[in-house]
């Protein structure tokens, strides 16, 4: 079985490109090119450069000596926290912004809920001269001040998204507006593995920086590229992506998925998508999604800002319904403790996302001699806020 996109946009049954017509130029042209521009010398020249001299890649693979004692295994985490701007968003940015210059696109719109992909994208628009516009939830600009302010610092302009639940599902239906309106200048950069064909598998294909240092990393590091488990945290699903994708047709490697419970994953309050998610079309592609029973999406909800979106990814989709991969469902209360864990054990804070990941350790047992590689998506410097009212320091 193949757990990588057909010919058609599809990963199993999800996937796709469902759009209206007005975007139909735009995407048609982005999925005849994207191979194409991404086999170029002359562009995979210039993104590795970038990822190595301004991204600060390969990220390491830290050995997290007191965490591994503590669950009795050996854990080791992927660094993706130590890249410029602090999270991996940035890989995929960079990759965009170099397609969007190579069709010639002048203006680049985003969407964000924990702002870290807003960050990369006005970054990446800053580096390269082209204006920048970032729709965000209003709910989520209130609650990532540092990060909007940072957009703003890096000249771009941000947009309130103001209907439904005023989160990353809302600005990303304004930025489909947007583009609709502006179809011929403006880039769309979409920050996870979601929305029409070929979105998923460009943003995995420039994510899968991760996996690829993993598996040379690894074996320096203990002889050899696999290891028994990869895990990482899953809202749209980029990190994941990037961190699963060298490994999905290993079937020695265990893929392990973590959402967001929120407050319980029947409590009303969750963002656990492969749990309580049924067949149906968000932004642009087929994939499981929570809905009510008459097909009007159901308002997602997490402690973090980064994973309370109401579906998932094509490719996580297929991986769940065939099993391929393990999915987790972690609430606030659990992310936030293991998130602490790692501060008090191995010095380092992590984004609340990757604190779900981090969970995972007191939900699954693994056995001393297993080599687990938990994604570190980003760092914690933006959601101190959300720590601080949690534990009351």
């Amino acid at each position: 079985m193949s757990y990588n996109v057909d010919e058609k946009g599809y990963y199993g049954q999800f996937g796709g490109a469902y759009i209206p017509e007005m975007l139909y130029p735009n995407v048609e042209e982005l999925r005849q090119q994207y191979l194409k521009i991404m086999a170029e010398p002359d562009f995979k020249a210039e993104f590795d450069q970038l990822l190595k001299d301004y991204v600060g890649r390969p990220s390491p693979l830290y050995f997290a000596k007191r965490l591994s004692e503590k669950y009795n295994t050996k854990i080791y985490l992927k660094r993706e926290d130590l890249n410029h701007t602090g999270a991996h968003k940035i890989n995929n940015t960079i990759g965009q912004i170099l397609v969007a210059k190579k069709l010639g696109k002048k203006r680049i719109i985003a969407e964000t809920g924990a702002g870290q992909h807003g960050v990369a994208t006005a970054t990446v628009c800053a580096l390269m001269g082209l204006e920048c516009i970032v729709y965000m939830g209003e709910i989520d600009i209130a609650r990532q001040a540092p990060n909007v302010a940072r957009m703003k610092m890096l000249g771009a302009e941000v947009r309130a998204a103001l209907s439904g639940s005023r989160t990353l599902k809302d600005a990303t239906n304004e930025a489909i507006r947007d583009w609709i309106n502006n179809p011929v200048d403006t880039h769309y950069i979409i920050g996870s593995a979601i929305g029409p064909h070929p979105y998923p598998d460009m943003v995995t294909r420039f994510q899968s920086v991760i996996s690829e240092e993993i598996k040379w990393q690894l074996k320096e590091k203990e002889g050899r590229e696999n290891p028994d488990y990869v895990v990482a945290c899953i809202g749209g699903g980029s990190n994941a992506a990037g961190t699963f994708y060298h490994f999905l047709h290993e079937p020695e490697v265990g893929i392990v998925a973590v959402e967001a419970a929120g407050k319980g994953v029947n409590s009303g309050h969750s963002a656990a998508t492969s749990k309580l998610g049924k067949v149906g079309i968000i932004h642009g592609c087929k994939t499981l999604l929570m809905q009510t029973p008459d097909g009007q999406i159901t308002e997602p909800y997490s402690i973090s800002a980064g994973l309370d979106y109401p579906g998932v990814g094509p490719m996580h989709a297929h991986l769940a319904e065939t099993g391929r991969a393990e999915f987790f469902s972690v609430t606030d209360d659990e992310a936030m403790k293991a998130g602490l864990e790692l501060c008090k054990l191995e010095g380092i804070i992590p984004a609340i996302e990757s604190s779900h990941a981090l969970a995972v350790l007191n939900d699954k047992k693994f056995k001393p001699e297993d080599v687990v590689v938990i994604c570190l998506s980003g760092r914690g410097d933006k959601d101190l806020n959300t720590y601080i009212d949690y534990f009351k320091y």
